[in-house]
């Protein structure tokens, strides 16, 4: 049973302070963001882009067959529309004043529209806001990604420092040589390998893995209509498209996260007080679980916690590879594309997870850990 501090006065003070200097510092970070794209000019680039999209679209409409308004009286309505934009995005004032006015609507995705290319790879159609793009992006990692960390976790945190206590064992050299083979092999080589192996050699699992974007909005749309069949259907579905990248991924990382948990138990293991417990005749697993596993939670939270907001961000190439319209994949094209509003985006939603991730880290270290002081 792991150790846990009441929350007096004095660990809410220490939980705000915290909570305070990562908000200040999600701040900083945004309004950085945005002077460094106005200085170097590429927000007028991306209004500009944005401002010729919905001028087209007004165009179109003015121009559909059936229309009274004449040639001459609809250009003069597309200027004024074209007029209207330049101030509603603030283009008719200098860069540094329409940055720190644009502040708000970096930070609620609402300003900007991705490019065609980067919505197609999502399965969607322009105009597609970036908010919305990156919406439907992130379940899709988390499914793949996030999920195999979550089982990686699972599995590492509880027999990490069993591996640890039974240092020099088979098991533990075998973790080692496990270890040390899925690190020297990257996942998107393995994730290549296992799709020619699984799904052309022994057509176990598909060749292609683009079909999931159907079957993740079916599931959408069978738990909003509460069809227990087809959210059953459905399911099994996602899961015959999934299941091969998830099991590749947490193949991948499983060796690392045992390692890594098993080299923080390690400096725990030759402690004075684990050998008392070994002399006094205790059980192998009372040792791990209240003499080592309590005493490393700090560590072991640390990796956990951060692993999982950092595979928010997906695998660029393993999500290529896999064609899986996620996060990754999202990054990929955004760059391959040259689409800065979705590259800002994502550094921005990137970066809140991880703020969050922190601030959720500093709650558990002042709960777990007396020791913490401001």
């Amino acid at each position: 049973m792991v150790y846990c501090m009441p929350l007096d006065r004095r660990s809410l003070r220490i939980i705000a302070f915290r909570g305070l200097t990562l908000t200040f510092t999600l701040i900083v970070v945004v309004i950085l963001t945005a002077i460094i794209v106005g200085a170097t000019g590429y927000d007028e680039v991306i209004l500009r882009a944005v401002i010729n999209e919905q001028v087209r679209a007004y165009r179109e409409e003015l121009s559909r067959p059936g229309s009274q308004v004449s040639p001459e009286e609809r250009e003069r309505m597309v200027r004024e529309y074209r007029d209207t934009l330049v101030r509603v995005y603030g283009l008719d004032k200098p860069w540094y004043i329409r940055s720190l006015s644009n502040v708000p609507r970096l930070v609620t995705l609402d300003l900007y529209v991705t490019q065609e290319e980067v919505a197609g790879v999502l399965g969607l159609r322009r105009p597609l806001k970036v908010g919305d793009a990156i919406a439907v992006a992130l379940p899709r990692t988390i499914i793949m990604i996030t999920l195999a960390y979550v089982i990686s976790a699972f599995i590492s945190v509880p027999i990490g420092p069993y591996i640890a206590y039974k240092r020099g064992s088979v098991f533990d050299k075998s973790v080692i040589v496990y270890a040390a083979i899925t690190n020297a092999f990257p996942v998107w080589w393995i994730a290549m390998l296992s799709i020619f192996i699984f799904g052309f050699y022994l057509g176990l699992a598909p060749t292609s893995y683009r079909p999931i974007i159907a079957q993740i909005s079916k599931l959408s749309d069978a738990i909003y209509s509460l069809n227990i069949t087809n959210i059953i259907l459905t399911f099994k579905d996602i899961l015959y498209y999934s299941y091969l990248p998830i099991l590749v991924v947490t193949f991948s990382l499983l060796g690392a996260w045992l390692y890594s948990a098993r080299a923080v138990a390690i400096r725990v293991v030759s402690e004075d007080y684990v050998a008392a417990a070994r002399a006094k005749g205790l059980s192998e697993s009372t040792i791990v679980r209240k003499y080592i596993l309590r005493v490393i939670a700090g560590p072991i939270l640390t990796f956990v916690i951060l692993g999982l907001a950092g595979s928010i961000g997906g695998y660029i190439i393993t999500e290529t590879v896999f064609d899986w319209p996620g996060m990754g994949l999202l990054y990929y094209v955004a760059i391959y594309t040259g689409d800065s509003p979705t590259i800002l985006a994502l550094v921005y939603v990137t970066t809140l997870v991880y703020i969050i991730a922190r601030f959720i880290l500093e709650v558990l270290y002042v709960i777990l850990d007396p020791r913490v002081k401001l």
